[in-house]
């Protein structure tokens, strides 16, 4: 397939509509249902209630067990020598002086050499590009330092930045005297400006990193390197690669059966300001850390998100990403799945890429920032539509199976993102509320509150696995604020509903009244210094 862009919105009619409206009612449906099987029969909607929460306890106690094993091989993965293990590649055997070598390393090399050709670790090329608008120099400073101290030749990489047009001289000037101070750090280093009102695309990052990897693709052909060998990692402005990122993606990408009809996933780790961000925060940034611990345990349903790695010559042959939504980087699995007729697969990389906590300049605008940042995430749900016009009904050769499964899953999860706390916090309540003088709708509200006792035990696990990983606490802090770190899970009620139900009700619920998220809306990054103070940027420039 290739045709692969969103309609434009004066194009999505029928079909489309239909299931741009589908989140949306479902979830309206499913918050709704326990009033109306209370008002039908009582005794139906404890049933009901009950069954919902047996699933959720049963998720529960799985999604424990997950975050135990993506810690374990977190760690594990941090420990390995990822460049001895490159060197392995290179030469197709394990070195004489190798010691404690995993197991799936010598199965890797012997899958390998039974396939014969493959890409070297030498021959492969990184290109790491840089989004910014106009962030200052304190957030994307240590981002290209982060590039340079990896236990990986930074003269093996090409670092772009992708900036915006629109934020003006200030920041150009910013972009072009950090390509000058640190151009020999690499093997090559440019700045591309990305012009504003360019007609067909919304103001995004989308159109920037693609304009880029345009002008990417020119520098590329002039040196004759081959798109092939080339892996591309787009990062945010405050993304800081863990020191094994690049040595990790080089091993993957050689080892993996088909490169270029894949893509490779770090786990995002909240944790760059942890300390410095307010306590509501924290309790979000690092309930997604643990989120994505454990999703790299699902690799049947990784899916693209915020920085990750593809092939050159994967994003020619789908024309880079799409430059009509604002939440680019989960589309584009789509957007990859349908280019190669569903022959395509996400890799979870066990290694972090540090990233910011929400932390604007001001409490209230902090809180802002989040309800936006969480907005857009949840707007993935306009992928809903995409995938059953592409899936459903385009002519296509992708597995209908495979196509069903992987929509009804992203469907189920985003009518799920927005109800499934209100039910599990609220709906207990209902049956008794409405018939007071059901026995079993007065018991239900006491039977759930034994049933999420245990889910006390899965709490705590999640609680230890996220203290773990937390950076140091910073010498301008003092003890008190370890407590606080604790502490702040009392406000997980609110932030679940607050951050994660209503965010995505508003996602939905403007899906189904046409009312477009039209604009990317870039977060604001403040920098608090170890001297207390805080240096903060305009996140979105007119």
């Amino acid at each position: 397939m290739t045709d692969l862009e969103i309609p434009f919105e004066r194009d999505r009619k029928g079909h489309y509509r239909f299931f741009e409206i589908l989140p949306g009612a479902l979830s309206y449906t499913v918050l709704l249902l326990p009033v109306i099987l209370s008002l039908i029969n009582p005794n139906i909607a404890v049933a009901a209630i009950l069954f919902y929460l047996l699933i959720f306890f049963v998720r529960s106690v799985s999604y424990s067990a997950r975050a135990i094993a993506g810690y374990r091989t977190m760690k594990q993965h941090m420990a390995l020598n990822w460049r001895e293990l490159c060197n392995d590649l290179e030469i197709g055997q394990i070195s004489a002086s190798a010691v404690n070598r995993p197991k799936w390393h010598g199965n890797n090399l012997a899958r390998l050499q039974e396939m014969g050709t493959i890409i070297k670790p030498s021959e492969l090329v990184h290109v790491v590009m840089i989004a910014t608008v106009n962030e200052s120099r304190e957030v994307l400073e240590p981002t290209i330092q982060s590039v340079i101290d990896s236990d990986y030749d930074a003269s093996n990489i090409i670092l772009v930045f992708a900036y915006e047009g629109r934020a003006g001289k200030e920041a150009e000037d910013r972009v072009n005297e950090l390509v000058a101070l640190y151009k020999t750090k690499f093997r090559h280093m440019m700045a591309v400006k990305h012009p504003a009102n360019i007609p067909g695309e919304l103001i995004g990052k989308g159109g920037n990193i693609t304009y880029a990897a345009r002008e990417l693709q020119k520098y590329l052909t002039a040196q004759k390197l081959d798109p092939a060998k080339v892996s591309v990692t787009t990062l945010d402005a405050d993304n800081r690669p863990d020191k094994n990122y690049f040595a990790a993606l080089t091993y993957l990408y050689c080892v993996v059966p088909d490169p270029i009809k894949a893509s490779f996933q770090p786990l995002p780790m909240f944790t760059n300001n942890i300390w410095d961000a307010p306590s509501l925060m924290r309790v979000i940034a690092t309930g997604n850390n643990l989120f994505y611990i454990v999703g790299s345990q699902r690799p049947h349903l990784a899916r693209n998100f915020s920085a990750h790695a593809q092939s050159m010559r994967a994003l020619i042959d789908m024309d880079f990403w799409s430059v009509r939504t604002i939440v680019e980087d989960g589309h584009h699995f789509w957007r990859s799945y349908f280019r190669y007729d569903g022959d395509y697969r996400v890799y979870p990389i066990s290694i972090p890429i540090y990233q910011d906590a929400v932390l604007a300049d001001g409490y209230i605008r902090t809180l802002k920032a989040q309800f936006i940042q969480l907005r857009r995430w949840t707007y993935g749900a306009s992928d809903v539509a995409y995938i059953a016009s592409k899936g459903f009904f385009t002519p296509n050769k992708v597995n209908k199976y495979d196509v069903t499964t992987k929509f009804l899953r992203l469907l189920e999860g985003h009518v799920t993102w927005a109800t499934g706390t209100l039910i599990v916090y609220f709906a207990a309540f209902i049956p008794p509320l409405i018939n007071p003088d059901s026995i079993t709708s007065q018991l239900l509200p006491l039977t759930v509150s034994r049933l999420q006792r245990f889910g006390i035990a899965g709490l705590l696990i999640s609680l230890y696995i996220c203290l773990v990983t937390l950076p140091p606490r910073p010498a301008r802090y003092k003890r008190h604020r370890s407590i606080f770190m604790l502490t702040q899970w009392l406000l997980l009620p609110v932030t679940s509903v607050a951050y994660g139900s209503l965010a995505a009700f508003n996602s939905q619920t403007r899906l189904m009244f046409k009312r477009y998220l039209s604009k990317f809306d870039v977060t604001e990054k403040a920098v608090v210094t170890d001297a207390g103070k805080t240096i903060s940027t305009e996140a979105n420039p007119e």
